[in-house]
């Protein structure tokens, strides 16, 4: 039963049979766990499980997808409709930053550590998802370049990365009872990476120009690593 008293719909089991199987995958990986191991924690029989997923890696495409699911209602959904692209991406790598440190930081380790691990369209569709993404933030730097509201002229695709860069890796050394806070590890990234004060120091790019005529990482890749990256 449900905190509420009721039986919980089909929805909540399978988001709950998801969020449980994703933290069995993160403390063993994917290798490591067995439907069987999964289907105890779920307090399920292994038929019972299989009555909700096919096979282990429409399993694992579940997370993934689940995961991607919940990244966008909480990242990028807030920040869409943010008119000045330094405050968007300012909002849209604080509220990353809260989707890694408030415990749902177990998806977004598999979507990083597990993406070889799909085959197909799964992945194929995974992909996609994280490229949207790229797209976004490569558009705002491209935005800020035009407005001269950077320190710089920065290629997108390389703040693009170097953005999600910091915050992907927030995972292997935050901990909820260190030092700092939440709140004081999103105020100090987001102004090392966007100083309040330090908009709009260089010159807007020129008429048509986005960025710098050097390109370091292609804006189309024909393949992609963890986070969507260009290999």
């Amino acid at each position: 039963m449900t905190p509420t008293g009721r039986k919980p719909d089909e929805g909540e089991r399978y988001r709950a049979i998801l969020e449980t199987a994703a933290r069995l995958i993160c403390e063993r990986g994917y290798e490591g766990t067995s439907m069987q191991e999964i289907a105890a924690a779920c307090r399920m029989t292994k038929a019972g499980l299989y009555h909700h997923i096919q096979n282990k890696e429409q399993l694992l495409f579940a997370i993934m997808n689940y995961g991607m699911d919940v990244f966008e209602e909480q990242v990028l959904a807030p920040v869409q409709d943010v008119a000045d692209p330094v405050e968007r991406l300012r909002q849209c790598m604080r509220q990353n930053i809260h989707l890694v440190t408030s415990g749902r930081s177990k998806e977004v380790i598999i979507i990083l550590h597990e993406h070889a691990t799909l085959t197909g369209e799964a992945r194929e569709y995974i992909d996609r998802r994280k490229k949207r993404y790229v797209r976004f933030l490569e558009d705002a730097f491209a935005e800020a370049n035009r407005l001269g509201r950077l320190r710089g002229v920065v290629d997108p695709t390389v703040a693009a990365f170097s953005f999600l860069g910091m915050i992907l890796w927030v995972y292997k050394w935050f901990k909820p009872d260190g030092r700092l806070t939440e709140e004081q590890i999103a105020d100090g990234m987001v102004e090392l990476l966007f100083p309040s004060g330090a908009a709009a120091v260089s010159a807007p790019a020129p008429s048509g120009e986005d960025a710098p005529a050097l390109r370091m990482v292609p804006r189309a890749a024909s393949s992609s690593g963890p986070g969507g990256e260009p290999q």
